[in-house]
């Protein structure tokens, strides 16, 4: 091989080098790019980690907007979680009241976390918690129920467009990550 030949063949292994190391660093930058595209647009369903305001407006009667409420328990969560209702009719702008009943059916301390997501994703931007069990972790003793609130309104500038919005909620089992012992030694488990 002369030494043109093997220059040239350094250069395109340090090129390809150089592509694959671009190619697994643009890999790791998309899930926070994706996370902010999503945040600014309002895509995805994803909605707030906070709480709203609610401050009285005025309340469209002449609309009707359906919301549907969906929960699933990841296979390692002994729990049964559902909606107090599967379905309700509300007016945009109307603050509404409702719950999720949770119970735990193991023998111990469980410390749970929901994960909402709304969809039409479109919708995610118009649909309002003003207070949500989401918000925090839940902890229940063993064999222990509780009623988990959700105060919520509809944006009265939701697209005319949309009709329904399902507001759904995945349980997760965070109890591995260190939390039930710090509350379970406050007696804060309900």
């Amino acid at each position: 091989m002369n030494q043109a030949q093997s220059k040239s063949n350094r250069k395109l292994i340090g090129m390809l080098l150089l592509g694959a190391v671009g190619m697994f660093g643009f890999g790791f930058a998309l899930v926070p790019l994706y996370d902010v595209l999503c945040d600014t647009l309002g895509i995805n369903g994803k909605t707030q980690s906070t709480a709203s305001v609610y401050k009285p407006i005025t309340v469209d009667k002449s609309r009707t907007v359906t919301v549907e409420f969906v929960s699933q328990v990841q296979s390692d969560m002994p729990w049964e979680f559902k909606p107090e209702v599967n379905t309700m009719q509300v007016h945009p702008g109307e603050l509404i009241r409702t719950h999720f009943v949770a119970k735990n059916l193991s023998a111990k301390h469980i410390v749970g976390q929901a994960i909402p997501s709304v969809s039409p994703g479109l919708g995610a931007a118009y649909f309002n918690k003003t207070e949500c069990f989401c918000f925090n972790q839940q902890v229940l003793a063993a064999t222990a129920s509780a009623d988990l609130p959700l105060i919520f309104y509809v944006d009265p500038e939701l697209p005319d467009s949309i009709s329904t919005l399902t507001l759904s909620y995945t349980l997760y089992n965070i109890t591995d990550k260190g939390y039930v012992d710090s509350v379970a030694e406050q007696g804060a488990a309900r």
